[in-house]
């Protein structure tokens, strides 16, 4: 079973593209990857490897609530959310409410962790040492907060804030959703909703940080390399 490993991961720039499209081609790519396991399972003589895939993508504005979260913490009701040219989708990931919208770094790792590790906490802690590690290099010491998924900073103080949300799914080891990390965004946008449910803490972004506009596409790389630093994996672009 060894050499069924597979720790290669195809990477996607989608651009900018709408939420729900973006969410279906997660799907999709979730149900190659449980095909080849029935297949497997079905057919153990000629077994197939599952494949890794890494997408980033910056969504027009939407708030996105988890299938645990609750309504009440989206406070645009419809006529408001049209005013600021904003949609809302309930989705299939764990946690609560969040927003999406450009100037923030969206990543959407379909992997199947049986490649890597059977374990979900684990994987949510490598997400964020990913960023973690990749805002260290702009000087922001991002910490984690028990109990609260995601990155932040000044844990345990009046003003702790998050500058990455996280939120993902399995099915049979295979992950989709991710993480939003704020670099450039329009952070008036999370006025209008509890940020994860958390109404005591702040959310911030690289911007706002640094006091000024952060390259976008360099963000971008330093993630990529540092994704295949913690994951020990291989990115290619085919």
């Amino acid at each position: 079973m060894n050499s069924l490993i597979n720790k290669k991961v195809r990477f996607q720039d989608l651009g900018t593209k709408d939420y729900q499209p973006t969410w279906d081609y997660q799907e999709e790519l979730l149900k190659q990857n449980l095909d080849i396991k029935i297949q497997n399972r079905e057919n153990p003589e000629d077994l197939k490897i599952t494949n890794n895939h890494l997408l980033f993508v910056e969504h027009p504005h939407v708030y996105t609530l988890g299938k645990s979260g609750h309504e009440s913490n989206l406070l645009a009701n419809e006529k408001k959310l049209k005013e600021i040219e904003a949609t809302y989708v309930k989705v299939n990931r764990g946690g609560d409410i969040t927003y999406h919208g450009f100037g923030q770094v969206v990543g959407y790792p379909i992997l199947d962790l049986e490649n890597f590790y059977t374990d979900i906490h684990r994987y949510m802690r490598d997400l964020e040492e990913v960023i973690i590690r990749t805002i260290a290099e702009y000087g922001l010491i991002g910490e984690r907060s028990p109990g609260e998924t995601g990155v932040w900073f000044d844990v345990g103080k009046p003003y702790a804030r998050k500058i990455c949300a996280l939120g993902v799914k399995a099915s049979r080891w295979i992950t989709i959703h991710g993480f939003a990390l704020n670099v450039n965004t329009d952070m008036r946008y999370f006025d209008y909703i509890i940020p994860c449910g958390i109404s005591d803490k702040q959310v911030t972004s690289m911007k706002r940080e640094l006091e000024k506009e952060v390259d976008y596409e360099e963000v971008k790389e330093k993630i990529k390399k540092h994704f295949a630093d913690v994951f020990g994996c291989d990115l290619f672009y085919k």
